[in-house]
């Protein structure tokens, strides 16, 4: 098969398996920084509000959810209210149509890497194909994470400080107020950015001062990037303010009947700057440790390869030959009493882009709190990096075996029951009451991922679905809860679920109460309570690989 028709083949499986849609639950943060927010907000659905999005201390600005997940479901409300689609809102839609938004904003790498290529001197089919073939690609890229839009933003900057004018100088004029507009609304969506867009702006500076004739000419690129950064971000600001503040246009202008003055001053008392809250909570260690604390090197030994595989392993024995090169050639120059220039040109490779890959994981690598995800914006230096000079053609088994098994792991495996879980109690939920008065449903979830309440598609004002979400509690608070649950159990229409792993669904067998339903949805893997390898060999392993919906019986007795 050629590399195109592989490439399309390969970007039919992203759009496809996105509407299947993926069962696979990656982490916490891909409903609640964006679709749990909006569904509250937009479709007055009950819903979880998280820590960062509390209006006491705002973390995460609210542009971004509203500018992705708020538009779809802004698009599904509409359809129902003009009856064009009467069941619009369902658990399905409100999962699949921002991930859809986020699947063909996907997109923009694929486009990336089209303009990147020639300039970086990379097989440009080869790159595609190992871009759109990553599980990276195909899982993250096409979920709801803040950590996607960074990785798209880091593409774009790429793009711009790449670029090239019709004559062929490096530079082109119109660059600059973009680069300005795409580094803050990054700094605003991450802080972390900030590494990303490091190298780039460095790159993009010396092709500035390097093309430009004047002093003047070099100092009119930077204004128009400070300019456009400055409005960008009095954009985010004033929105983040209107959010999560009780500030209106209305109260503003009735400030001593509209003086401007005053005005100004209600704003700056009330101004919210979300990535300032973010630095200043996420540079405490203390608070970095209550999300889990990891070696400094944790990035460079286990995440890098369990994202990228062999490519991280290329990219680190070439970044270690160029620096080893590099010492002995500055150590050979310096003997002489001779400059620089030129150090960098006789190099095997190209270490600009290992730079692109290596500074921002660097400086990630700061920080005590250390997931996988935070690195995904590297696949793009990473994949031109490696479709230069045939780097992973050789390897070309390893990197498919890789990738399947990636896929497989955190698109299907991964807390692969908690969503399709979700869809069987919304539906349960919303099936005809046998009687006139509405069933009163207890969802009861222990040693699974935060649930997402927004995909059981239950209004604010609906009082008759209570969810407990148990985490990782254990087995003495875990029965102190389903014991005190089922005592309460004393109406006829009342329902109570039990949602449970397999690997720890005997503890349940310890609580005194009974089950008179049981349902099993596989497959379901959870890493904090892993399955036992004895029952995974023997006849009963699926039972370690199933999430159990159990529903307490009504009439039980004391056991």
């Amino acid at each position: 098969m050629g590399a195109r028709a592989l490439w399309a083949l390969l970007a039919a499986l992203r759009a496809g398996w996105c509407l299947l849609p993926q069962s696979g639950y990656l982490h916490p943060d891909e409903f609640f920084q964006a679709p749990e927010v909006m569904a509250g907000d937009i479709l007055n659905l009950q819903v979880f509000y998280p820590w960062e999005f509390l209006s006491s201390f705002p973390c995460r600005t609210v542009v971004f959810p509203l500018m992705t997940s708020g538009v779809t479901y802004w698009a599904i409300k509409s359809l129902q209210q003009l009856d064009i689609c009467s069941s619009c809102i369902n658990s399905y839609t409100l999962l699949v149509s921002p991930r859809l938004l986020f699947t063909i904003f996907s997109f923009i790498l694929d486009y990336s890497v089209y303009r990147l290529a020639p300039f970086w001197e990379a097989d440009l089919w080869k790159a595609l194909v190992l871009l759109a073939g990553s599980y990276v690609t195909l899982v993250f890229y096409t979920r709801t994470f803040t950590n996607t839009l960074e990785g798209l933003l880091f593409a774009l900057l790429m793009v711009l400080v790449s670029s090239r004018k019709s004559n062929g100088s490096s530079v082109d004029p119109t660059s600059s107020p973009l680069i300005g507009v795409i580094t803050t609304a990054g700094f605003f969506n991450r802080p972390t950015f900030l590494a990303f867009a490091l190298m780039p702006l460095l790159y993009w500076a010396g092709l500035i001062v390097d093309s430009q004739r004047s002093i003047k000419s070099v100092i009119n690129h930077f204004l128009k990037l400070i300019l456009c950064a400055c409005f960008t971000a009095i954009v985010f600001i004033t929105a983040d303010t209107f959010y999560f503040t009780s500030v209106s246009l209305d109260n503003l202008l009735s400030i001593n009947k509209g003086s401007l003055f005053d005005v100004i001053v209600q704003l700056h008392k009330k101004m919210v700057v979300t990535p300032f809250n973010f630095l200043s909570y996420n540079l405490n260690p203390h608070n970095l440790a209550l999300h889990g604390s990891h070696p400094r090197v944790t990035h460079f030994t286990v995440n890098g390869i369990m994202l990228f595989g062999i490519l991280h392993v290329l990219a680190t024995v070439a970044g270690f030959k160029m620096l080893k090169k590099y010492v002995q050639q500055f150590i050979r120059v310096k003997s002489c009493y001779h400059g620089l220039p030129g150090l960098l040109v006789h190099s095997e490779g190209n270490p600009t882009l290992l730079l692109f890959y290596f500074v921002p994981l660097a400086f990630l690598s700061l920080f005590s709190h250390q997931e996988p995800r935070f690195l995904i914006p590297l696949i793009l230096p990473l994949v031109l990096f490696s479709a230069s000079q045939d780097r992973a053609v050789k390897w070309k088994h390893l990197i498919v075996i890789f990738n399947l098994l990636g896929a497989f792991l955190f698109g299907c495996l991964h807390q692969g029951g908690l969503i399709p879980c979700l869809f069987h109690l919304e539906q349960l939920i919303h099936s005809p009451a046998p009687s006139n008065h509405p069933s009163h449903y207890t969802l009861l979830f222990a040693h699974t991922y935060m649930p997402p309440r927004f995909l059981l598609n239950i209004k604010k004002t609906d009082v008759h679905v209570q969810v407990i979400d148990m985490a990782g509690s254990g087995e003495e608070t875990l029965c102190q809860t389903i014991e005190q649950q089922a005592s309460n159990f004393t109406c006829s229409d009342c329902h109570i679920f039990v949602i449970i792993p397999g690997t720890v669904r005997a503890t349940t067998a310890k609580c005194g109460v009974s089950f008179k339903n049981e349902t099993v949805i596989f497959p379901h893997l959870s890493m904090e309570d892993p399955p036992q390898m004895s029952i995974l060999s023997s006849g009963n392993w699926r039972s370690q690989l199933g999430l159990y919906i159990l529903q307490l019986d009504r009439d039980q007795h004391s056991l």
